[in-house]
């Protein structure tokens, strides 16, 4: 039982998981500060941002107005951010603009070989 547990956590996508969760954390506090800072913007121009107290013929949407402006914004954010350039990088590797990863080197190829030859016995 400990075995599967071991082999389960050393497999590379449960690794590529926790890393991506730790990496979405702190791109959700940077999200969260450039909502922050929209929001003051906003303040700015037309009042306080914070909608939460508008009751307009006793209906309380006023929270709802301000997490579905939070939620537009951190949309935003993350397809200008991160979606974007993404998809930018991919065309241009896809053109051969930007190249792709170096092969690896030669040490790495030997250490391959000799990994390959210790399992084969």
């Amino acid at each position: 039982m400990i075995k599967g547990f071991k082999d389960f956590l050393m497999r590379g996508n449960v690794v590529d998981l926790a890393v991506a969760v730790v990496i979405a954390g702190a791109f959700g506090k940077v999200i969260e500060a450039f909502v922050t800072v929209i929001m003051d913007l906003i303040g700015k121009l037309g009042g306080t941002p914070n909608f939460s107290a508008w009751a307009p013929g006793g209906v309380h949407i006023g929270t709802f107005i301000t997490v579905l402006i939070s939620f537009v914004i951190v949309a935003a954010a993350v397809y200008f951010m991160v979606v974007v350039p993404m998809n930018k990088l991919a065309e241009r590797r896809k053109q051969g603009i930007e190249p792709e990863p170096e092969a690896p080197s030669e040490e790495v190829i030997l250490l391959t070989e000799i990994r390959d030859s210790l399992r084969a016995r």
